[in-house]
């Protein structure tokens, strides 16, 4: 049975942008590309409902890019733990409200028991001083958190 890993929204994101200008930021897009190409196999995919939407906007052509990427990924349902936890992420402050489908991201990868949770976005979700907090307010609703990773890290097996 393959690992269960939720993407993220950076990821579509990444894997259909114009190539950056920004040195750091092509590497990470040319990185997304190629586990895309050499590596999604190894896995079950999942998104959500949070991720279609979030990636339905902005440039029509790019948006329609990133959903036909996604076509044939299972989507994950909303549930009451999912709920829970994402609760949990905005009351504890580990999530601004701002940015709350971040926590819903990470509600929803832990309550479906997802391996791994891939993303780029590493000021809310991988960020390592913010890690244990996010682990700890899982373990509070009774669920493991998912590794949380991006696909540089996934591809050279730090994890």
């Amino acid at each position: 049975m393959k690992p269960r890993l939720y993407l993220e929204t950076t990821i579509p994101s990444y894997l259909v942008a114009r190539p950056s200008q920004d040195v750091r930021l092509l590497a990470d897009q040319q990185a997304t590309n190629e586990w895309w190409k050499l590596r999604r196999d190894e896995y079950d995919l999942f998104i959500s409902e949070t991720v279609l939407l979030e990636i339905s906007r902005g440039d029509t052509a790019f948006a329609a890019a990133r959903l036909a990427a996604l076509r044939d990924i299972t989507v994950l349902r909303d549930t009451a733990l999912a709920a829970e936890l994402t609760q949990r992420l905005l009351d504890e402050a580990i999530i601004p409200p701002k940015v709350a489908d971040d926590a819903t991201h990470l509600g929803l990868a832990a309550a479906h028991g997802m391996e791994y949770l891939l993303t780029w976005n590493c000021r809310h979700i991988n960020n390592p001083t913010l890690r244990r907090r996010i682990e700890r307010a899982c373990a509070a609703c009774g669920l493991e958190s998912p590794v949380i990773c991006s696909p540089v890290e996934l591809m050279k097996g730090e994890l």
